[in-house]
């Protein structure tokens, strides 16, 4: 099986929960912040959805400058489900096209242009797109937590599940 074949397999498998959580924001709670330094209720979901689209274009480069990382700002009326599902099928598409060797490509990480690390395509989209995602979904089931939004199961069930 080509390693493409079990990253998409992942992506749609996770996908699925993130647009659950994704559902259960409360439109009229994107301000919400839990700390003075945390991002918005609103950005982190943002932040969620584009990253998909955004991993796209640096896998299509080969090349990240994290000086220039960060959460994008959040539109004036966010469409998180429908944006997050088409940006979740074009880096499914783009990494299901990818052979291995495609996959084991040399990506460079740098900083203001200074190199940081040189890795390979598959270890970014595993750690930049993949285990950012799972980290930041996990973020936002606190933050709905703490504004005591019902919970969607992600792995296994959840006291707050709705059917």
């Amino acid at each position: 099986m080509p390693l493409a074949n079990a990253m998409t397999a992942e992506l749609e498998q996770e996908g699925k929960s993130t647009l659950r959580m994704l559902g259960r924001v409360p439109m009229d709670k994107l301000a919400w912040t839990p700390h003075p330094k945390s991002l918005t209720l609103g950005r982190l979901a943002w932040h969620l959805v584009v990253m998909p689209s955004l991993a796209v274009g640096l896998i299509n480069e080969g090349r990240f400058d994290i000086a220039n990382a960060g959460p994008p700002e959040m539109p004036e009326n966010p469409e998180f489900i429908n944006t997050f599902r088409r940006n979740l099928d074009a880096v499914s598409a783009l990494i299901g096209s990818m052979d291995d060797d495609a996959l084991k490509a040399p990506f460079v990480i740098s900083r203001n242009g200074d190199l940081v690390n040189q890795t390979r395509k598959i270890i970014f989209i595993r750690q930049i797109l993949m285990n950012h995602t799972y980290h930041h979904r996990g973020q936002l089931s606190v933050y709905l937590r703490m504004l005591d939004v019902p919970l969607p199961a992600i792995y296994g069930t959840s006291a707050d599940e709705v059917v």
